[in-house]
């Protein structure tokens, strides 16, 4: 099984070449840093620990990216989206795929209006800003491959009318490792439509005995909303992608991103490589990563840190290194190893 968030190494889209020397923190990234750390103070009030899975999902939110998050039942991924929702100002949403969904459950259908005797067009529950689609594998490949064109596209065309949706938008998609009967694996080709890939293993023993205290306070999750406080809006959140773009990128650090992702082509534990939209993933999360840090540019350890849940997804490791027991995390550290890290 690939390697959990927590475990992540410590070490969208106009590209701004450099070759001078990183410039100073600049104010505005200093706000967007203390900004963050409030978003996730606040989250922590009702969401004990995953700390790693909570900052990475902020990443993709202001990357304009998705999360497909692995993980067992229970782990509170839809009490996260409600916190995003709240703290950020957003409208939320959950989508629970079943083997029934058809895509019109997703993307809504017109119905017939008796009073106007017309059609109208009836918004399905995509028309939101953050998404959990709950088991996204367990609906034909026709109902999540609506879901995934929607993801790119960010709108919906529904009988030749096309229906925007309101911008930011996050999908939290999720699957279940565990069971496999009555699922459809997920094309590479719409993995690859996923930012990150966040792998999400059970609570610490300290974190699980904080949520056991939490509930003992009578703690209810339906009156939640008392306790967490509105930070941001999402016209707030648009600003803060638009300040991303003008994050600085040294010739170096392109460089070093490419040759990462063109090693995953040749090396021997991958069957297949990841895309050129890998290195576009890699660029626009680490640009969010050196905001989110309070830094105008990007340094090597941004790209380090995000190269697991950007890259997992996007490789596909041999036969030979799987009867091995080879994982896609495990190739990808070995890999990342023998890169050399520039020098800024």
């Amino acid at each position: 099984m690939d390697q959990p968030a927590e475990s992540i190494p410590k070490s969208p889209y106009d590209t701004v070449y450099v070759d001078a020397a990183p410039v100073q923190t600049s104010p505005d990234f200093e706000a967007v840093r203390r900004t963050v750390e409030s978003v996730l103070v606040e989250i922590g009030k009702i969401y004990v620990g995953q700390s790693d899975f909570v900052r990475l999902t902020l990443v993709a939110l202001v990357a304009g990216g998705h999360v497909l998050i692995e993980s067992v039942p229970g782990l509170g991924k839809t009490l996260l989206v409600r916190l995003l929702g709240r703290i950020l100002g957003c409208q939320f949403g959950r989508i629970q795929f079943t083997a029934d969904l058809m895509p019109s459950d997703v993307t809504g259908q017109p119905v017939f209006d008796s009073r106007t005797q017309d059609f109208r067009f009836r918004q399905g529950p995509v028309f939101t800003q953050i998404l959990l689609a709950d088991e996204i594998n367990r609906s034909p490949a026709k109902t999540h491959a609506a879901l995934l064109e929607i993801m790119q596209e960010g709108r919906v065309t529904v009988n030749g009318t096309t229906y925007e949706l309101p911008p930011p938008f996050l999908v939290m998609a999720t699957q279940n490792p565990v069971e496999s009967e009555g699922t459809y694996n997920l094309p590479e080709a719409q993995l690859d439509r996923f930012l990150f890939k966040l792998v999400v293993d059970y609570p610490t023993a300290q974190e699980e005995d904080g949520i056991l205290q939490l509930h003992c306070q009578n703690f209810q999750e339906k009156a939640f909303d008392q306790q967490v406080t509105k930070l941001l809006s999402a016209a707030e959140i648009l600003r803060v992608q638009e300040a991303c773009r003008e994050i600085t990128v040294d010739k170096r650090i392109i460089s070093y991103i490419n040759t990462i992702v063109r090693k995953t082509r040749e090396w021997p534990a991958f069957y297949m490589g990841a895309s050129p939209r890998a290195g576009i993933a890699l660029l626009n999360a680490g640009r969010v990563q050196a905001a989110f840090a309070g830094r105008s540019y990007v340094i090597p350890d941004d790209v380090i840190e995000i190269v697991l849940p950007a890259l997992r997804h996007r490789v596909i490791i041999s036969p030979e290194a799987e009867v091995e027991g080879e994982t896609s995390d495990h190739a990808l550290l070995s890999m990342l190893k023998t890169i050399e890290v520039p020098r800024l």
